[in-house]
């Protein structure tokens, strides 16, 4: 068992108001070269919830879900908005703490999905700051599993058709990356499939049917010509011909953006066109097996870090 003294709750951060929307998304993009006009795109995605991302009041839904339940303390930090994960490693050096597992708020490998958030640790441990272990990947977890799946069945309650597919959402990212992803390629789809076959599994059992499943890609951005993992999700319901379809956002922890936007504005509309019923699953949020998950992970040895050749940083293409 590692020997912990805190937790450090690492996410992507989000905007709390219209007048952050612009500074956190050049924060985000910093370096990449994006043009002005594709943020002004993304920030009125933002302004049309108020320029409020949900991802900042589920952490700190989360944060409390956990301190009941671990036996030290708990902090957050974030990449690209307040707080930042630099200032929140500042303030646990001052509290003295010696060594903090490190939750990140993405389940899978990748480049982004991970190995940055490595770099992440790497940029704001400070000398004679707490010792900082990314706990392990953890989309096959019971714990994770289960959540997805009691949220799943919800899903299809509400909905009221036993003859809804379940359709598996997660970011689409580059195919260049995506082959390079974990220490032999591929292991950023290979984990959201099994991720997604299990919980599939699950449900299947709990309700007493055998339904297929598909598994689509949402969120995509970056020049048209570069190809990334592929069926869009509108593009899936456009062309399905499933009577009735969930949509589980195996993907996301909690409802980033690109949940309420790509999947409850876009792939929504495209539903209501083709008049197909349709129902989001809820992302695992503070669901109480996933909150015992933490502690489970933080109870496991100390896992072993990703080598360093493993999921690469994307070739930038510039527009």
């Amino acid at each position: 068992m590692a020997d912990y003294d805190a937790l450090l709750l690492l996410s992507f951060g989000g905007p709390e108001g219209p007048d952050d929307v612009m500074p956190f998304l050049e924060n985000v993009v910093r370096g990449r070269g994006v043009p002005r006009e594709r943020l002004l795109e993304v920030a009125e995605h933002y302004q049309g919830f108020g320029g409020v991302s949900p991802i900042n009041r589920q952490n700190r839904e989360l944060l409390e879900a956990l301190r009941p339940v671990l036996d030290v303390p708990v902090y957050w930090g974030n990449r690209n908005w307040h707080p930042f994960g630099e200032d929140t490693v500042r303030q646990m050096k001052d509290d003295g703490v010696r060594k903090a597992a490190v939750l990140a708020t993405s389940a899978f490998a990748g480049y982004s999905s991970c190995r940055q958030y490595y770099e992440d640790i790497s940029r704001i441990s400070i000398e004679g700051g707490p010792e900082l272990i990314k706990m392990r990947h953890f989309g096959d977890h019971p714990g994770f599993v289960a959540a997805m799946a009691d949220h799943t069945r919800e899903a299809l309650e509400r909905l009221g058709r036993d003859d809804a597919r379940l359709v598996f959402t997660a970011h689409s990212i580059p195919v260049s990356m995506a082959e390079t992803a974990g220490p032999n390629g591929g292991l950023y789809e290979a984990q959201i499939r099994r991720s997604a076959e299990l919980v599939n599994e699950l449900v299947n059992k709990a309700l007493g049917r055998d339904q297929p499943w598909d598994l689509v890609w949402q969120s995509r951005s970056g020049p048209p010509q570069v190809p990334w993992l592929e069926p869009d999700v509108c593009d899936f319901l456009h062309k399905t011909d499933a009577p009735a379809v969930v949509l589980v956002p195996i993907g996301f922890v909690s409802d980033h953006m690109e949940v309420v936007y790509d999947l409850d504005t876009e792939a929504r509309d495209v539903a209501t066109e083709r008049g197909l019923p349709l129902e989001r699953a809820a992302t695992v949020g503070t669901h109480p097996r996933f909150v015992g998950m933490v502690r489970e992970l933080m109870a496991e040895p100390e896992p072993v870090p990703c080598p360093l050749t493993c999921c690469p940083a994307p070739r930038r293409h510039r527009s």
